[in-house]
C-alpha cells in the first residue's frame, strides 16, 4: 500500500467570504514554508484511510438534520442551503435530496463538522453573462468560481450530482475566449474532510479547485464533460490542487478536455492512486513558473496505478521559460522561479496517447532555441517514472517520450525504468526525446532528435 506522511500542522485559516451577487476577489496568499526533506514513500495517518464512519465529525455526534426544500423549477435554492448550512453547522448534517436550482453565489467557506450529503442533484445557472459579474474570483490563472466551501472537517458525499450546464459555456467561448467560465466545486480554506462518491458533470472550465487547504481527500469520483456540439468543452481540468498540503485522491474516473489531475504551485505531500482517466491532457506537475517574481514549489508527491487513455500526455510535468515572452493558450507567462522535487510516476497504462512521459521546461514555447537562450528558472529533480505500458497514438510517429530541458543543469536525477511502451507499428520502435537531461538513469531510448 501506498502511504502518506502525518499530519502536519494546519497552514491556512478559514476564509469568511460574503456571498453576493457581486465580484468578490480572493487574497493572495504567499506560499507555504518549505517542508523538510521526504521519503519516497512515507507512511499513512488515519484520516486517509478509507472507512465506513470516515465522514462522521470525530469530536461529537451528528446534533441537527438539516433537510432543504427545493423552491420548484427555475427559483434559486442557494439561500436555502446557505440557511440550512448555519443551522447544521457545528455537528450537523445538511440533507440535499431534491434538484435544486443554484443561480446565484454561495459562500460556504464557515462550515465546522459539518457533512452536506448530496443524494439529489445541483444545477447551477448557465447565464453566461451573468456569470462574467457574479461570483468569486480567483486571480490565479484568471478564474471564478460559483461557490467556496471550506472550513474544518467539511464532508461532501451521497451519490448525488452537480451539474455545471456546460454546454452553453463551450458554445460561446468558441467564439469569445475572455469569457469567465465558473469552476463547478472550489475547496477554499479547508482543514480536514472530503468530497466522495459525487457526480460531477459539465462543468464550465475546470471541475475542481482545492486551494489554501490541507489534510483533505477525494474519493470515488465521477466526472464527465463532453461537449455535444462542435466546440469542444476546453480547461475542463479534473482536480487543480493549489496552495494545498496533504491531500489523496483516488477511486475516480475522469472524462474530460484538459489535465487529469494537476499540480499547480505550492503542492506539497499528495498521493494520486486508483484514476480512469479518458480524453485529457495527462496528471501534470503544473503548469508552474508562469508568473514572473513569484516562487512555485511542488514536491513530495507519489500517482500510482492510473489508465489513461485518448490523451494528450501521461505523465507530464511542465513549467515555463526564463522570461516573460512566452504565450500559451490565453496565457501569457514565464520568468517565475522555484523548484519540482520528489515526484513518482508509478504504474501507468496507456491507451492512445501523444506522449506516455512528458517533460518540458520550455512550455509556453516551442522554439527550443528560444528557450535556450532563456532558460527556465525552475529546478526539477529527483522525479521517477517506473512501470509504464502501453501504446501511443502516432501523433509524434515513433517518439513515444519527450524529456527536454532548457539547460543541463536544471534537470537532475531524472530517473525511468521499467517503461514499456510502444508506437503504433506503422512508425517502428519507440523512440524518446532526450535533452539537456543525464541519461544514465533514463532507460528509454533516447535516439530522437529534440531540435
Amino acid at each position: 500500500m501506498v502511504h502518506v506522511k502525518s499530519i502536519i500542522s494546519v497552514l491556512v485559516s478559514t476564509l469568511s467570504l460574503c456571498a453576493s451577487a457581486d465580484f468578490t476577489t480572493l487574497p493572495f496568499y504567499p506560499a507555504p514554508s518549505v517542508p523538510a526533506a521526504w521519503p519516497k514513500i512515507p507512511t499513512v495517518p488515519a484520516w486517509a484511510v478509507p472507512s465506513t464512519d470516515r465522514h462522521k465529525p470525530p469530536h461529537s455526534p451528528y446534533r441537527k438534520q438539516c433537510k432543504v426544500k427545493a423552491r420548484g423549477p427555475g427559483l434559486d435554492d442557494i439561500p436555502n442551503i446557505i440557511e440550512a448550512a448555519r443551522k447544521c453547522n457545528h455537528g450537523g448534517r445538511v440533507i440535499l435530496d431534491e434538484e435544486y436550482y443554484a443561480a446565484s453565489p454561495a459562500d460556504l467557506t464557515f462550515l465546522e463538522d459539518v457533512d452536506l450529503v448530496l443524494s439529489g442533484k445541483i444545477t447551477w445557472n448557465n447565464d453566461v453573462q451573468y456569470w462574467q459579474n457574479a461570483g468569486f474570483f480567483i486571480p490565479y490563472q484568471n478564474q471564478t468560481s460559483y461557490w467556496l466551501i471550506g472550513g474544518n472537517n467539511v464532508n461532501i458525499y451521497g451519490g448525488g450530482e452537480i451539474s455545471g450546464e456546460g454546454q452553453t459555456f463551450y458554445d460561446a467561448f468558441a467564439s469569445n475566449a475572455t469569457l469567465l467560465r465558473p469552476i463547478l466545486l472550489v475547496i477554499y480554506g479547508a482543514r480536514g474532510g472530503s468530497v466522495s462518491n459525487i457526480k460531477l458533470s459539465d462543468g464550465p472550465s475546470w471541475f475542481n479547485l482545492l486551494i489554501n487547504s490541507s489534510n483533505f481527500i477525494y474519493d470515488n469520483l465521477h466526472m464527465n464533460a463532453v461537449s455535444l456540439s462542435s466546440n469542444v468543452a476546453k480547461n475542463t481540468d479534473g482536480i487543480d490542487i493549489y496552495r494545498s498540503d496533504n491531500i489523496v485522491f483516488s477511486n475516480s474516473v475522469i472524462n474530460n478536455g484538459d489535465d487529469c489531475v494537476s499540480f499547480k504551485p505550492n503542492s506539497t505531500h499528495i498521493i494520486v492512486s486508483n484514476l480512469a482517466c479518458n480524453g485529457s491532457h495527462g496528471i501534470s506537475v503544473g503548469s508552474l513558473g508562469q508568473y514572473e517574481n513569484e516562487i512555485d514549489i511542488v514536491e513530495n508527491v507519489y500517482v500510482s496505478n492510473i489508465s489513461m487513455s485518448n490523451a494528450q500526455n501521461g505523465a507530464r510535468i511542465k513549467v515555463w521559460t526564463g522570461t516573460a515572452a512566452g504565450t500559451s493558450a490565453n496565457y501569457n507567462g514565464g520568468d517565475g522561479a522555484g523548484i519540482v522535487r520528489n515526484i513518482t510516476y508509478d504504474g501507468m497504462t496507456v491507451n492512445n496517447v501523444d506522449y506516455a512521459i512528458q517533460v518540458t521546461q520550455c512550455y509556453g514555447q516551442s522554439n527550443l532555441t528560444f528557450c535556450a537562450e532563456h532558460p527556465s528558472r525552475m529546478l526539477i529533480q529527483d522525479v521517477l517514472f517506473e512501470n509504464f505500458s502501453g501504446t501511443t497514438s502516432g501523433k509524434y510517429k515513433n517518439i513515444t517520450t519527450s524529456i527536454v530541458c532548457s539547460a543541463p543543469n536544471l534537470c537532475t536525477n531524472l530517473q525511468a525504468d521499467n517503461i514499456d511502451v510502444a508506437s503504433p507499428a506503422k512508425y517502428g520502435a519507440g523512440q524518446s526525446q532526450c535533452k539537456n537531461v543525464d541519461t544514465t538513469s533514463l532507460h528509454v531510448n533516447c535516439t530522437a532528435s529534440a531540435a
